[in-house]
């Protein structure tokens, strides 16, 4: 597909109105968890939050680092709800990435203030911090094709 196919413009176009994505997690023994986190992303492929190294999604991805991702506006009327669908690789950033998953993440929006997020030093980040910087890799789109019914997942390319 190309990058001006129109499920890819829907695609992108759901990640830049949205400030959280939904992460989709298990534990060592399958049992699932979901958590919205606030992102930043990179190229429609890496995506960055902050949580807490103690937090169950955080505990997850350390023994399960393929997770699902969903990003999706709530604000919209029932049955015009749109989402992106992502499988991915999550991992804590340490050493390399860090600095550009950093820059990646505090660099959203011109004026993060606007939006209630302040810049974030890295020694908030590493140590003894309570508050750890993450990347999830997605591998895989999908949105729910409009033209198709019943709405199905439908592959993107990004």
């Amino acid at each position: 597909m190309e990058q001006s196919d129109p499920l890819s413009l829907i695609a992108k176009t759901i990640i830049d109105s949205n400030m959280y994505m939904t992460l989709g997690t298990a534990d060592a023994a399958g049992e699932p968890w979901v958590s919205p986190v606030y992102f930043a992303c990179a190229d429609y492929r890496e995506f960055y939050w902050i949580s807490s190294p103690e937090a169950r999604h955080s505990r997850n991805i350390s023994m399960r680092p393929h997770i699902s991702i969903v990003v999706f506006s709530s604000q919209v009327p029932v049955g015009k709800g749109q989402a992106v669908y992502m499988s991915a690789i999550a991992e804590e950033l340490t050493g390399t990435g860090f600095e550009q998953g950093l820059v990646i993440y505090n660099g959203r929006f011109s004026d993060p203030t606007e939006q209630g997020v302040r810049i974030l030093k890295a020694v908030e980040l590493q140590g003894s911090a309570l508050y750890r910087l993450y990347r999830a890799t997605a591998s895989e789109h999908w949105v729910l094709d409009p033209t198709r019914r019943p709405d199905l997942r439908t592959p993107v390319a990004i």
